[in-house]
Parts: structure tokens; C-alpha cells; sequence
């Protein structure tokens, strides 16, 4: 046995808890960068949040210009924002963009350098600034895990700084925050969660050495990331349509917020796979959005290795609430990916690359990016060669989900988790 588990110092949970932040960031610094975006700062919400830090610490410097997929542009001011306080804390609030950014920000901000730097796996050289993290979506799970995603104009795909020190030391996840997020905004961030539950529960085991959980961030699957993404998966096929329909649900709010926690908790050391690894360069290319990408590509990738994974997927499908007690391994995995087709499509979820604007001509290329993304293609329960992944993306462009006769059904009985 050899495992890890990372998150941060302490999280915490729940309607309202968002009253704690300005206490959690007096007690982690005195001067305090707060990283967000415009339409957020103007919200009554996040408003008294930056309000009350106010009151409770020296010097407060607000960075609102964060804009989608964290362009370097964007990493160069938030820094010198906190260089003008000599930040000695960071408050992040908002999605994904917001706190990867933080964190890179954090690096920099004790280290020196550039993004270049740190870009790969296990670069960073210590533990940063202390970080706040307060979620505004429920999707990426940001807040909890090792990795900020940036976006280089000197690089055809997205590119990721991975690290055990760039977890942030506090998250706090209030569902109540997540009361005014759009519609699409829900539906993407909520469909990455819910790959980021699937692709970690399915991901390739691997062994390893006493070092590997210190030099590698990802390492596979393992029973305690199992534990997480199942939980996850469950919270968010029950919830992430009427979340979408009503943002005024606020059982589905909590949750979407609940899953997408645990999603990101079983990430942190599982890792994501092909259709992560794939979204960076579709994503680059297309300037579509993280989560409709990565949910798109989704279940052409479970499908191209379910002869791997049947038996994982047939127990998704259980977890999910699909009718699969005398179903077959095989069965019930065909019945997981069909119900995944339909969640899609209801939460408006293309159904090809060719609808986001994808040349046929340029799958190849991009399976070979994404083939260089080792980090998360060596997770990937099937077949990683460029001609496997450029299948997928084939796959995906003609929107092909005839669904192939899987052969590693085990029982036709088994009882489902």
C-alpha cells in the first residue's frame, strides 16, 4: 500500500459559512491581495464579503480584472498588485480562472519568476503565500487541488502548473455563493465536475515507489479517490439538470457544491485523463469553454476503453440511480454512457467537435498535443498512442455514439455500490 490524499489546511462546507472569511484571512495575513472579476465585485454578495476584510486587516488590494482561462497578461498585473501592499495573503473568490490565478500569483509572489518557470509537474520549489479560496461555481474544484491551468500566447494549448504546494490552505465552499450563477455557466462548470468524478474513478492504476507521492502529482486511482469520485458522481447526476433548469434550487445548489468538492478532493491525487488532456488543445484553438469541452469529449472516451472499464462504469451507472441490479458489466456500462448522452444534451452540451467549430483536418494535431499532456494521458484507462486518441477525436467530430457491444461482462447480478 502506498497512497496520499491532499487538500487543503481546512475546509469548510456549507450554507453561510462564508461569514468565516474575514476572520480566516485576518488570521493568515494583515495585507491581502483579493483576486476576482468585475461582474462578481458588483454583486451584493461578494461585495460585503470584500467589505468586511476591510475592517478586519491593514491593507486590502482588490484585483477585479481577471478574465476566462488565465492569460499570462493577467498573472503580470494581479502580481504587481500585490507587490504595490507587499501582500502577505491572498483572498480568492470566483471560479476556476479566479483562483488559478490566485495561485500562480501566490508562486510568484514567494518565489519570483515567471509562470514559465513552474510550468509541469512538481516545479514549485515550496509552499507560497497563504491562499483563501471561496468558490463562486461548482465545477473545477480549484479550491482544493494541486494545479492552475494558464493560458501562453507562445503555445498552441493550454499549459499547467502542477504542485502539492499550490493547494490552497483554506477553502471555504458555500453553496449560497453559487445562487446567481447563469445557467450555462452551471451547466459547464457542473458537467467538468462530473468528469472530473468520472475520469478520476476510472482512472489507470498505476504502482508506485516511496518517492512517487512527493516528486508526481497525479498517481492513478486508488480506494480512497474511489470513495470521493463515487460520492461526487452520485451528488451530481441527481442534481446538475435541475441546477441548470432552476438556479433557485437550492437542494441542487448544495448538491452541486457538495459533489464538486469531492469531485475535486478524488482529482487531487487520481488525476484527469484523455478527455482533459484533449480539451487544452481543442480549447486553445476554439476559445470554447473548459467544461463544455471536456464534457463533450467525455463519453467518447469512456466508450473508445470500455473494454477496460465496464465494470467501473457499470457501477457509475449505479451510483447514478440507472435500474442496473440484473444487468450484465456490459449492460449496465452501455446504459451509464446512453443516460450520460442525454444529460448532455439537457444541459446543452454539443454533441460534436464539429458544432464548436473543430476542422476535421486538424484532429491529428491535436491528439498529438494532447498525447504530450503526460500528466493526465497516463491515466487513461485505454490505449494512448496518437492514432487511439485521434480515433477519439474522430469519434467526436462525426458525433458517432453507436455504442460498441462491450465483452468483459463478469455477472449478471452483481449488486451496484
Amino acid at each position: 500500500m502506498l497512497e496520499t490524499v491532499r487538500g487543503p489546511r481546512q475546509l469548510i462546507v456549507g450554507e453561510g459559512v462564508a461569514q468565516n472569511i474575514p476572520r480566516v484571512v485576518a488570521e493568515s495575513g494583515s495585507r491581502v491581495l483579493i483576486v476576482t472579476d468585475r461582474v462578481l465585485l458588483g454583486q451584493p454578495g461578494v461585495a460585503a464579503i470584500v467589505a468586511a476584510v476591510r475592517e478586519k486587516v491593514q491593507v486590502v488590494e482588490v484585483f477585479s480584472d481577471a478574465t476566462p482561462d488565465v492569460p499570462l497578461t493577467d498573472v503580470a498585473l494581479a502580481v504587481a498588485a500585490a507587490a504595490r501592499v507587499d501582500a502577505d495573503v491572498i483572498l480568492a473568490i470566483g471560479g476556476g480562472t479566479v483562483i488559478d490565478l490566485a495561485k500562480i500569483v501566490g508562486v510568484i509572489r514567494r518565489h519570483g519568476g515567471s509562470p514559465r518557470d513552474f510550468y509541469g509537474e512538481s516545479k514549485v520549489p515550496g509552499p507560497t503565500i497563504p491562499l483563501v479560496a471561496v468558490p463562486t461555481t461548482s465545477g473545477t474544484g480549484s479550491e482544493l487541488t494541486p494545479v492552475s491551468v494558464l493560458t501562453d500566447p507562445d503555445r498552441a494549448l493550454k499549459v499547467g502548473v502542477s504542485s502539492v504546494h499550490i493547494v490552497p490552505d483554506f477553502a471555504i465552499v458555500d453553496p449560497e455563493l453559487t445562487y446567481t450563477c447563469p445557467a450555462t455557466v452551471t451547466a459547464h462548470s457542473g458537467i467538468d465536475a462530473f468528469c472530473h468524478a468520472v475520469e478520476s474513478y476510472t482512472a489507470r492504476p498505476r504502482p508506485h515507489g516511496p518517492r512517487d507521492p512527493v516528486e508526481q502529482v497525479f498517481l492513478g486511482r486508488n480506494q480512497i479517490t474511489d470513495h470521493y469520485a463515487l460520492l461526487a458522481a452520485e451528488r451530481i447526476a441527481r442534481s446538475l439538470r435541475r441546477a441548470v433548469l432552476d438556479g433557485g434550487d437550492t437542494d441542487a445548489r448544495a448538491d452541486m457544491s457538495y459533489g464538486s468538492m469531492l469531485a475535486g478532493l478524488a482529482f487531487s491525487h487520481a488525476g484527469n485523463a484523455a478527455p482533459h488532456a484533449l480539451q487544452y488543445p481543442i480549447g486553445a484553438a476554439t476559445h470554447t469553454p473548459h467544461g463544455l469541452g471536456v464534457g463533450l469529449l467525455l463519453p467518447y472516451a469512456l466508450d473508445a476503453a470500455g473494454d477496460a472499464i465496464s465494470d467501473r462504469l457499470a457501477n457509475l451507472a449505479g451510483v447514478c440511480g440507472l435500474d442496473v441490479t440484473d444487468a450484465s458489466d456490459a449492460e449496465a456500462a452501455d446504459t451509464f454512457l446512453t443516460w450520460l448522452d442525454g444529460l448532455l444534451a439537457d444541459i446543452g452540451i454539443p454533441p460534436t467537435l464539429a458544432d464548436i467549430g473543430v476542422a476535421r483536418a486538424d484532429l491529428p494535431r491535436f491528439a498529438e498535443m494532447a498525447s504530450g499532456v503526460t500528466r493526465l494521458i497516463q491515466n487513461h484507462p485505454g490505449p494512448t498512442d496518437t492514432a487511439s486518441l485521434t480515433a477519439i477525436l474522430e469519434a467526436a467530430w462525426t458525433g458517432d455514439r453507436t455504442r460498441r457491444v462491450l465483452t468483459t461482462s463478469r455477472d449478471s447480478g452483481r449488486p451496484r455500490p
